[in-house]
């Protein structure tokens, strides 16, 4: 029925009327989703006689499925309560920090009662992880923010369905983007003296844009940058994703995907890009992939495979649940992220909070170290598109630079899942370490920049195509690579990475709890 809805948008001129009809269809479906669940329980409940019924296990299954197949998928939560620390059990508090109109910066603070475990936790770097808004929630990254929350402060970008934010708080644009990001990064630096800043995803390009603009102010960078599976450079190996972007005008997506949304929600006629639109092409580009996952859902319960069955739910409830998209956010970002290449051409001019316009020039970038990760098999940014930019930063020493390929790794693999925790994540964690207790000096000017780096070859940077160890030992190098990995420190200096700014307590919570000194 969405596709359907979706091919019929062109024949609506007005631009409320498709997301009018959906929303009046949702409104619809809901109450016999509602009663599919109910249908399904009654033939699967042992105390129900219908339970007895012959085929009662294959009736209540395909209610089940209709239920999950018609419900609205709502925000999740991230639901990190607690994580392993060396065997203890620390406890998690998630908090907003700031609140934006359009993004919340949240924390996930650490509690323990264990002193050695608490002295530990004080000491460890502090990142910034740049959630994508490109369609889902942030918390598509909680096994991303789970498994960095064992080693580090870890702050997330949780951004906000545009349909729920009311007109009066304005517009959103790209530009306000990378002023958020850069908003961010001082908050983190006001508390910690400095602080690591990772994205994955489409953010790449403007936290790139961020720390160029800082740099190029003479403000303090952060430590080091990890950049995952992102589109700086677009017009390498084109998936499927920017050849949309490329064979239609930008007067199409504006006349075809951008609606305003109804009065039903509290940002009604704000114009965005419809986050049902959004999962419509996300199903589109794997249909087969997602009916069989469907029909093996209704096999699993038909047979009782409770495990099965509850990790397709836990999918599916992060898949299914989309925001949508400030539609002069999406539209900026198709314009220069995909079509005019601004980034890597070097004409993205970006306007401040004062309403000044500023270049961004990521060679002026000299004291954040930069890693960058992609997937062998990503089908989203294609290979070569985030390891651009290497080609970029050229003011940062080779030294501090590092480029890493996740052997059978696709998209998502590089930031969830068992890849990301036992390959990718080993070589994030060391490369944050060996960073850790470089203190942040004034940015350099571009000329001595540039006087500094004139005899250096093109970055040039190793690129790991083995799994790594937890020990996070570097994996054999590719006869091809130049080696530039960062020189590692020795035992007794990696167990003390942190500078005194992160090795002090973390800041003082606007309600403090009981045990203050319990907190991390």
């Amino acid at each position: 029925m969405v596709r359907l809805l979706y091919c019929t948008a062109t024949f609506f001129q007005d631009a409320l009327m498709l997301y009018q009809i959906y929303d009046t269809q949702r409104s619809l479906i809901e109450p016999f989703a509602d009663l599919a669940q109910t249908a399904s329980k009654i033939f699967s409940n042992p105390m129900m006689p219908f339970s007895h019924f012959p085929l009662a296990q294959r009736i209540s299954a395909a209610y089940d499925l209709i239920y999950r197949l018609g419900k609205d998928y709502e925000k999740p939560e991230f639901g990190i309560r607690s994580v392993n620390v060396d065997g203890i059990d620390v406890a998690i508090h998630e908090r907003i920090e700031i609140n934006k109109p359009f993004c919340e910066l949240r924390r996930f603070k650490r509690f323990s009662d264990d002193t050695g475990t608490l002295d530990k936790l004080k000491g460890q770097p502090a990142v910034l992880i740049v959630a994508p808004l490109s369609g889902h929630y942030a918390t598509l990254l909680r096994d991303t923010v789970n498994t960095m929350l064992k080693d580090h402060k870890v702050y997330i970008t949780d951004w906000k369905n545009a349909r729920l934010v009311p007109l009066e708080e304005g517009e959103f644009h790209l530009d306000d983007y990378v002023n958020y990001v850069q908003e961010f990064i001082r908050h983190l630096q006001s508390q910690y003296g400095n602080c690591h800043i990772m994205s994955v995803c489409q953010p790449t390009v403007p936290v790139l844009a961020a720390v160029s603009l800082m740099a190029s102010r003479g403000e303090t960078t952060p430590l080091s940058m990890t950049m995952m599976g992102g589109p700086i450079d677009a017009r390498k190996s084109p998936t499927a994703v920017n050849d949309l972007a490329t064979q239609r005008s930008i007067e199409w997506f504006e006349n075809n995907v951008i609606f305003r949304v109804p009065s039903t929600f509290p940002g009604a006629g704000r114009k965005v890009y419809p986050g049902f639109l959004q999962h419509t092409g996300f199903v589109a580009m794997n249909p087969d992939r997602h009916l069989n996952s469907h029909y093996d859902y209704f096999t699993d319960l038909i047979k009782g495979d409770k495990e099965s069955t509850e990790a397709h739910r836990k999918f599916y409830d992060e898949y299914n649940a989309v925001l949508d998209m400030d539609a002069d956010y999406y539209l900026e970002t198709i314009q220069t992220v995909f079509r005019e290449f601004k980034l890597v051409n070097g004409t993205w001019d970006v306007k401040n909070l004062q309403g000044k316009v500023e270049r961004v020039r990521p060679q002026d970038i000299t004291t954040t170290a930069l890693l960058t990760v992609e997937g062998e098999l990503d089908d989203i940014s294609g290979s070569g598109q985030t390891a651009s930019a290497h080609d970029l930063c050229t003011s940062i020493p080779q030294n501090q630079r590092t480029h890493y390929e996740a052997k059978g790794a696709g998209h998502y693999g590089i930031f969830s899942g068992r890849r990301w925790r036992e390959m990718v994540y080993p070589v994030v964690k060391q490369f944050i370490l060996d960073h850790a207790l470089k203190t942040a000096a004034p940015t350099q000017s571009a000329a001595s920049a540039a006087a500094q780096d004139a005899a250096a070859a093109p970055a040039v940077t190793e690129t790991v195509t083995e799994a790594v160890a937890e020990t996070a030992k570097p994996a054999p190098k590719k006869p091809a690579a130049t080696k530039a990995s960062a020189p590692k420190r020795g035992a007794d200096t990696a167990a003390a990475a942190s500078s005194p700014a992160e090795a002090a307590p973390e800041e003082t919570p606007p309600s403090k709890p009981s045990e203050p000194e319990q907190a991390a």
